[in-house]
């Protein structure tokens, strides 16, 4: 099985207010199937309102990300699922709640994690 990242920015919601609700619901219960079917791995969204750091080796705090790198933000899903295909179908129902499209990002295949 492979672990998939399923994304997607904050700004790419877009729908009137009094939709939030419903599409908290729908994000939900996705999530809910997710748990149920036994490929749920983790998953969350970016708290905006806490600005990103950089720790070096020696502990040293900067505030910000690499240069050039846009901060992250929105939300996230990590999977554990058979194949490609079975990734793009459960980033579809996940788009469909979010109501905006999602990335699907694969991770390199680590023994150790």
């Amino acid at each position: 099985m492979t672990k998939y990242l399923i994304s997607f920015p904050s700004e790419a919601m877009e729908f009137p207010e009094e939709d939030f609700e419903a599409v908290v619901e729908a994000s939900h219960a996705v999530i809910d199937e997710a748990k149920a079917a036994g490929v749920y791995v983790f998953g969350g969204g970016l708290d905006a309102d806490v600005d990103p750091v950089m720790v070096s080796g020696d502990g040293t705090v900067i505030e910000g990300t690499y240069p050039g790198h846009k901060v992250p933000n929105g939300g996230y899903a990590i999977l554990e699922l058979p194949s490609r295909e079975a990734a793009l179908e459960w980033a579809a129902k996940i788009a469909v709640a979010c109501r905006c499209p999602q990335e699907v990002r694969q991770f390199h295949y680590d023994p150790a994690s």
